[in-house]
């Protein structure tokens, strides 16, 4: 199976950085498991005096070498538009060699103030269940191994209270990474009301967290418009695409005025709705007057505005909406979407 690519430039990376004299095309690709994974150890790499190309073109001849060199001075550009520091030296024999000084690629010293270090180490603590947690917590150790003061510091002697962000979703790590590196993205995503999930082309912009979901705030390609998307409704393997963006990435993006919105908390009315005695602790916290029915039921009155129904709707048999009548209405139209499916 091909290496992938970061595996590959990591190791250049770590070999250029690594060596104490600098090295040819021939030693890095007999050093370099990719390299020898796609074209054999190669014979006519160097550019000395004596190195002749084998024949052929199975990989160890000029077809391999071509190609090999080709892909070694793209993975060198890479490297160095990433900001590593690689020298080219010619020996004495004519044959170039290539290293990066650690004097040279060495950063500065990182200084953090407690503030500063705190949040580093919550939004840390938003990977602690996804595929990067090990490399997020090891970063965390090597702040504290300098003397960086980290979040749990201040607390020290204190109850410890962990804020903690969770990541259940699948979809979190694949768009974030797209957001990231500006890839579009192809997902099946199953709104409130739909039974069935339908499939969604998404430049991804940003992820945010509000009241315990996560969501995706992207240009939807097949609206031609901004949309915000609950990750735990998307189904499926989120798929990334090798094509740029279409739409121009947004300064600043609302992600949690546009939810709250969609949710009913930009409000233009008020509803009443009836809550089981022990639930809905989410609508009471947001409930403007609570009567006890006392027949194991609470009355509420809430605020009112767009999407109010889709959150309603999650609550399912613990929640009845009393007033107003298209309110009512759309709550019952969703749990019959909901039940067909």
């Amino acid at each position: 199976m091909a290496i992938a690519k970061a595996e590959r430039l990591m190791n250049l990376a770590l070999c250029l950085l690594g060596t104490r004299r600098p090295l040819s095309k021939r030693e890095l690709r007999a050093s370099i498991e990719a390299y020898l994974e796609a074209f054999g150890p190669g014979h006519g790499t160097g550019s000395g005096p004596g190195r002749t190309a084998a024949p052929g073109g199975d990989g160890t001849g000029n077809g391999g070498d071509d190609a090999f060199n080709r892909m070694f001075e793209r993975d060198k550009d890479d490297l160095r538009e990433l900001g590593l520091i690689i020298e080219t030296v010619e020996s004495v024999d004519g044959e170039t060699g290539y290293l990066a000084r650690r004097d040279s690629n060495r950063l500065p010293p990182v200084t953090l103030d407690v503030e500063e270090a705190a949040a580093l180490g919550l939004a840390a603590k938003v990977w602690q269940q996804a595929r990067l947690a090990g490399a997020a917590s090891g970063a965390l150790q090597k702040l504290r191994a300098a003397g960086m003061p980290l979040a749990e510091d201040p607390y020290e002697g204190h109850m410890a209270l962990e804020p903690r962000i969770p990541v259940h979703e699948a979809a979190f790590e694949p768009l974030m990474l797209a957001a990231r590196d500006r890839r579009p993205v192809v997902f099946d995503y199953r709104k409130a009301n739909a039974a069935h999930p339908e499939q969604r082309h998404v430049e991804p912009w940003t992820l945010e967290c509000w009241r315990g979901h996560w969501y995706l705030a992207g240009w939807d390609r097949d609206r031609g418009a901004e949309r915000v998307f609950r990750l735990s409704r998307i189904t499926g393997r989120v798929r990334s695409r090798g094509i740029p963006f279409t739409a121009p990435v947004p300064d600043h993006v609302t992600v949690r005025g546009t939810v709250e919105s969609w949710a009913g908390e930009t409000a233009t009315g008020t509803a009443r709705i009836k809550v089981r005695a022990g639930h809905g602790y989410p609508l009471r916290a947001r409930a403007l007057s609570a009567l006890d029915l006392g027949d194991g039921w609470d009355e509420l009155e809430i605020p009112y505005g767009h999407g109010l129904d889709a959150w309603l709707v999650e609550f399912g048999p613990d929640v009845i909406v009393l007033e107003p009548a298209e309110l009512r209405a759309d709550v019952l139209d969703r749990l019959r979407a909901v039940a067909k499916g």
